[in-house]
């Protein structure tokens, strides 16, 4: 054996190769009992800790079906305003396509021919024109009695 021992203040010091596979095994004896409590300990769960576990479960999975739930409202809601603003631009261009039709289709000099010859409409004399403000601020005048003649 190759050991040699040294006594310093009453400790004993021990080196060697027999030590040291001496020290390893009851290392490995230490931390065979520390994880074969461990492993007793993990098999011991109790009650309360397990109805705790359950319950953290349970509500984990009514918020990640609300947060999936509302996740799909708001998909929807995005394709459904999408659809809804394609419809908006195509119907703003038919009436658009339909009201440049209309106003092509008007010739005021024709219009204006019409009102002169058959209805005998002229142009109104600057004495004719009579201004009105509206004091109340609206866009438009009301006629409550009749306009007086100058």
């Amino acid at each position: 054996m190759n050991e040699r021992y040294r006594y310093d203040y009453n400790t004993e010091y021990a080196e060697g190769n027999t030590v040291r596979r001496q020290r390893r095994e009851q290392e490995q004896e230490r931390f065979r009992e520390i994880k074969g409590g461990q492993k007793r300990r993990r098999k011991h769960m109790s009650f309360g800790y397990m109805l705790f576990l359950c319950a953290a479960m349970v509500a984990v999975a009514i918020v990640a079906t609300g947060y999936v739930s509302l996740r799909m409202q708001i998909t929807n809601s995005v394709n459904t305003i999408s659809t809804l603003e394609s419809q908006l631009n195509e119907l703003k261009q038919e009436n658009d396509e339909k009201y440049n039709k209309a106003s092509s289709n008007v010739d005021l000099d024709e219009i204006k021919r019409i009102a002169m010859e058959e209805y005998g409409m002229t142009y109104a004399d600057e004495d004719q024109i009579v201004t009105y403000s509206d004091e109340g601020g609206d866009d438009y005048v009301r006629q409550n009695e009749e306009i007086p003649q100058n």
